[in-house]
């Protein structure tokens, strides 16, 4: 039984503020001890439902977030960016179920720190409808045949996900109270709820479907600027069809993912380019 974990920051509990997220930040070395601790909790977990192997992605910003030295050492950890596969990497036929751990809701709604790959995009959709980056990345594991069978989170990515994806596990660790604010569980009972949800998901991971992947993904990305989609259309097959969005037609929730990231970079570009002339 191999079990594959991503694991982002944002929904995790007890971290609410930008301060928290990005490393540099007074808050950072303490989320990051929060991160550590729910990844902990969800290795447990799928060692006590019967993983023989665990294989976890550090799935936040730089993506070498996690505390390795308090890492358990029965699971390996895929880490550092960037990666071809981004929140997905790692994951492939050999894994029987995934673990989303420490996810937010989609850009343009509600819910802590809510976005979708990068917060200077302000909405990501795939074939008209607006996708979180669980959404997304659950797409990427159902290509290689495995089942998200746990997602845990804020409320409001808890309810998303559970309208797309039907029949998935949920632990809410806390209640958006606004982008930056949240109504927490204790990090020791969130870390309680994790563990046992990782390892009752285990158990079961057979009975789990896979989502239908559309013949087609068409992905729009609204970007922060004119700049940032002037520089995306150049993508080889990008067509931009707004004055900040830019469409392409992926065949793969692989390729989907690779234009997400490219256009993450024409984004950041383009803002470090508009700060630099704000403080000439």
């Amino acid at each position: 039984m191999r079990v594959y974990i991503s694991i982002d920051m944002e929904g995790v509990a007890g971290v609410a503020t930008f301060d928290q997220v990005v490393r540099g930040g007074h808050g950072y070395p303490r989320a990051q001890e929060l991160m550590t601790g729910e990844a902990n909790a969800a290795i447990a977990g799928a060692f006590d439902g019967g993983a023989t192997e665990v294989l976890i992605n550090d799935s936040h910003g730089t993506m070498d977030n996690l505390i390795h030295a308090e890492l358990d050492q029965r699971a390996r950890i895929i880490f550092g960016s960037p990666k071809l596969d981004c929140m997905a990497e790692g994951i492939d036929s050999n894994h029987d179920v995934a673990l989303f751990i420490g996810y937010h809701a989609a850009a343009g709604s509600e819910g802590v720190m809510a976005h979708t790959y990068s917060s200077t995009f302000t909405e990501v959709r795939v074939n008209g409808e607006p996708v979180s980056e669980a959404d997304v990345n659950a797409l990427q594991a159902a290509a290689v045949g495995v089942p998200v069978g746990l997602l845990t989170g804020d409320d409001q990515i808890c309810a998303a996900i559970q309208k797309t994806l039907p029949g998935i596990e949920t632990v809410t660790v806390k209640r958006a109270h606004g982008y930056h604010a949240a109504n927490s569980l204790s990090p020791t009972e969130a870390q309680r709820l994790i563990r046992e949800a990782a390892a009752n998901v285990v158990r079961k991971a057979k009975s789990y479907t896979l989502p239908a992947i559309p013949e087609m993904l068409n992905i729009e990305i609204d970007l922060p600027n004119m700049q940032a989609a002037e520089q995306a259309s150049l993508i080889p097959h990008a067509e931009r069809v707004g004055p900040r969005t830019v469409k392409l037609e992926a065949k793969t929730p692989a390729e989907a993912i690779a234009f997400v990231q490219v256009c993450y970079q024409f984004a950041s570009t383009a803002l470090k380019n508009l700060f630099l002339l704000a403080n000439r």
